[in-house]
This record gives C-alpha cells, sequence and structure tokens, in this order.
C-alpha cells in the first residue's frame, strides 16, 4: 500500500525558512517522480514544484521559483521542500504525491498518490 506522510511544517515568520520532508513507503520510490502541491483556505489546489525519479530534472511554479528547492534522496525514499524568504501568501497546507510515472508535471490530474499535507503558516 503506498503510503507518503508528510512533516517538517509549522509557523515561521516572513523571510524565514522551512524545509517539510515527505517519506514514502509501499511503492519502489525511485520509479516515481514526485511533486508538491498547496492548498490555502478558499483556494483550490495549486501545483508548487515536482522532480523526477533520478532528480535529474525539477520543475517550480513562477510563484516560488527562486524560493524554493526540490530534492529527494531515493536511499531514504524521501522528498524535501527547502523553502527560503517564505511570504504569508505561502501560507497553505503542502502536500506531496506521486506521480503516475518518472517525471514532472503541473497537473494534480498527473499524480495518483497524495500524502495528508502538512501546515505551513507564515506570519507577518
Amino acid at each position: 500500500q503506498v503510503q507518503l506522510v508528510e512533516s517538517g511544517g509549522g509557523l515561521v515568520q516572513a523571510v524565514g525558512s522551512l524545509r517539510p520532508s515527505c517519506a514514502a513507503s509501499g511503492h519502489t520510490f525511485s520509479l516515481y517522480g514526485m511533486g508538491w502541491f498547496r492548498q490555502a483556505p478558499g483556494k483550490e489546489r495549486e501545483f508548487v514544484t515536482a522532480i523526477s525519479r533520478s532528480g535529474g530534472s525539477t520543475y517550480y511554479a513562477d510563484s516560488v521559483k527562486g524560493r524554493v528547492t526540490i530534492s529527494r534522496d531515493n536511499a531514504k525514499n524521501t522528498v524535501f521542500l527547502q523553502m527560503n524568504i517564505l511570504k504569508p501568501e505561502d501560507t497553505a497546507v503542502y502536500y506531496c504525491a506521486r506521480h503516475r510515472y518518472s517525471g514532472t508535471s503541473d497537473s494534480p490530474n498527473d499524480y495518483d498518490y497524495w500524502g495528508q499535507g502538512t501546515q505551513v503558516t507564515v506570519s507577518a
């Protein structure tokens, strides 16, 4: 059974940093691309970033480009989301998701398993 468990969210002041992570189990992690999405109250879920199975290809939403870095450790079945220079508008529940294949994309429809989410709150 595929499981994705996020951790590492929290409350931080603006311009601070957080590094949520997502631990995967129940499948061969290194075969799949992974992504992060977020959903703020009253808003639709939106793409943040994605990484290919090897980590050699990454993709970022314009809203986070330059402030966010996605990485993965296939030996530990974990994907990371390093977020710097956080803004209040980054406040949301952050979800990791498994891509259906090995690549990256920004469409939620291309992801087949989702974690439960971790709350990130950025205060002004």
